[in-house]
């Protein structure tokens, strides 16, 4: 098997790709990371009041919320990232998330991020985060 996604339209997406995505979160580097979105790309928070979250839209919308989550958590982390590509446009990303709480308190949960991806690109980014008690 090997570790690439492609369809009839769908460019290649390899572990790298999704690796120097995880590494751009970690690095907190909006610019980096803004380059692998779409340029109609779609954020769907992993809490929020819509069924889905928050949906958040476009280039300039989606980049304030990945800016915000750095300041809502300014020590954020996504540890032991594993990355499964599927075929087609599908790719999953499985990390823990840890972070500090404004109050003091610590995340630490497994998260799985979906992607939709589109001619090279990450078109919606689906986030989903286990639900626990902070440490």
């Amino acid at each position: 098997m090997t570790n690439v996604a492609t369809s009839d339209t769908q460019p290649a997406t390899t572990l790298e790709f999704l690796d120097a995505f995880s590494a751009a979160w970690n690095n907190h580097d909006v610019d980096a990371l803004m380059s692998f979105m779409a340029p109609d790309c779609v954020f769907l928070t992993a809490a929020g009041n819509g069924l889905q979250g928050n949906t958040i839209s476009g280039q300039d919308d989606v980049r304030e919320a990945f800016e915000q989550v750095w300041k809502s958590f300014p020590d954020v982390a996504w540890k032991d990232a594993e990355h499964t590509i599927m075929n087609g446009n599908k790719a999953i990303t499985e990390s823990t998330f840890c972070a500090t709480k404004p109050d003091g308190s610590r995340i630490e949960a497994r998260m799985v991020d979906v992607f939709t991806l589109k001619d090279g690109k990450i078109l919606v980014k689906n986030a989903f985060r286990k639900d626990r008690p902070a440490l």
